[in-house]
């Protein structure tokens, strides 16, 4: 079992990804494995990158045709836990996730994320650029799934907030990696709750 980071930002390398990264490698320490997805690759192949609701309900015929796609939505459906990273773009989630969120709805149908953990990492260019407003946004996204959200809290740390906030570059926001690593010991955590560690 995994936990499952997916990069909503279009840049691979980025700083949403290095946030990601730091959540992931956490949670190894821990005895959970993780596995980083770019939603970029997901939707590279797509003839419409956005959500056309071409059938009700959707009978993934995007799926079909795109191999990323397929390949993240199953990673997604198998993972232990999820937690979605996103820059802040016009204080909220960018379009390149928000695309990919809107062809997941047969996931929804078939609730296999209903109940799992669910956490949220976002980026900003300045310390108050729409960090909090871009989490309140991706916890909307997990809790559509029906995911229980997971803040950056833990017994040894502190109670947490909504999740990491980061400004970048994140690599120098030590109260960012900081949090991200509490993030990770967390989603650890609540795996190992449900009888889903590796380690």
């Amino acid at each position: 079992m995994y936990i499952l980071a997916v990069n909503g930002s279009p840049n691979r390398e980025g700083n949403t990804a290095f946030l990601l990264q730091e959540v992931l490698a956490a949670a190894r320490e821990e005895g959970v494995d993780g596995k980083l997805y770019h939603v970029m690759d997901a939707l590279k192949g797509q003839k419409n990158p956005f959500c056309m609701a071409c059938s009700s309900p959707c009978k993934e015929a995007c799926h079909q045709k795109d191999p990323g796609l397929k390949e993240l939505c199953d990673a997604l459906e198998g993972s232990a836990a999820v937690v979605l990273g996103s820059p802040v773009y016009f204080g909220t989630v960018s379009a390149q996730l928000k695309a990919f969120w809107d062809k997941t709805r047969a996931v929804r149908a078939r609730r296999t994320l209903v109940g799992k953990p669910a956490a949220a990492v976002s980026v900003g260019a300045a310390r108050f650029g729409g960090q909090e407003t871009t989490l309140k946004a991706l916890h909307d996204m997990l809790l559509i799934q029906g995911m229980s959200l997971v803040g950056e809290g833990t017994r040894d740390a502190d109670a947490g907030h909504q999740g990491v906030c980061a400004q970048k570059p994140a690599a120098e926001d030590s109260f960012a990696l900081e949090r991200a690593r509490i993030l990770g010991r967390r989603l650890a955590s609540e795996v190992k709750k449900a009888g889903g560690a590796t380690g």
